[in-house]
């Protein structure tokens, strides 16, 4: 199955089957955007809208971008707001979807399914002002090591997604070569307890 079938399929759903990553996620990107000002945000992949809702709050201006036609049909049916746009479109093609320059582009969830990280970053700092600034929110490459993938089970049972692993060391290395350097980085661990293994990487990155 194709991710973009995965998603079109676990995207009735995906708001509300239990899913820590999903949530923890979210806590992440807000703990890391915050104190960050921004008028015009990119949101690559932004699903269901599961952060949007966040993120459109701070910005005058949001367009969201995702593969799945069904994700975005959920996105559009919760956020209906003057200033967010929603788009289908491939992010491993070129982005004729950036017509202006951003002041913030966001990956969630999004980067595991992506093998080049260093071409998508070179096309977010693109999209990017001079002082703009990208956000990155996965799965912790420690989750990975041990075997932890994007899933879901429906009525045909459990739907394990092709994912791709990436070291702590390959999100730095692509950001910087990417003509980034690390603003803030975030290490999520469920229930607070640092002796246990960390579910989420957060990196905020600064052009």
């Amino acid at each position: 199955m194709s991710i973009q079938q995965a998603y079109n399929q676990w995207a009735a759903q995906y708001d509300t089957n239990e899913n820590k990553t999903r949530d923890a996620e979210a806590i992440v990107l807000q703990t890391l955007l915050n104190d960050v000002a921004f008028e015009r945000c990119l949101e690559v992949g932004c699903g269901t809208g599961k952060n949007t809702i966040w993120l459109q709050h701070k910005a005058k201006q949001l367009l969201g971008v995702d593969f799945s036609e069904a994700m975005l049909q959920a996105a559009q049916r919760k956020i209906n707001h003057p200033n967010v746009q929603f788009l289908q479109a491939n992010i491993l093609e070129p982005w004729h979807f950036v017509q202006q320059s951003f002041d913030l582009v966001v990956f969630s969830l999004v980067l595991e399914h992506i093998e080049d990280l260093e071409a998508i970053f070179k096309k977010a700092a693109n999209a990017l002002v001079s002082g703009g600034y990208m956000y990155v929110g996965e799965l912790h490459p420690f989750k990975q090591y041990n075997g932890s993938k994007a899933r879901f089970e429906d009525e045909a049972g459990l739907q394990v997604l092709t994912c791709y692993v990436h070291h702590f060391a390959e999100f730095i290395n692509a950001g910087l070569n990417a003509g980034f350097f690390v603003k803030k980085v975030h290490e999520y661990f469920d229930d607070g307890f640092d002796s246990y293994q960390p579910r989420i990487l957060g990196v905020l990155f600064q052009k």
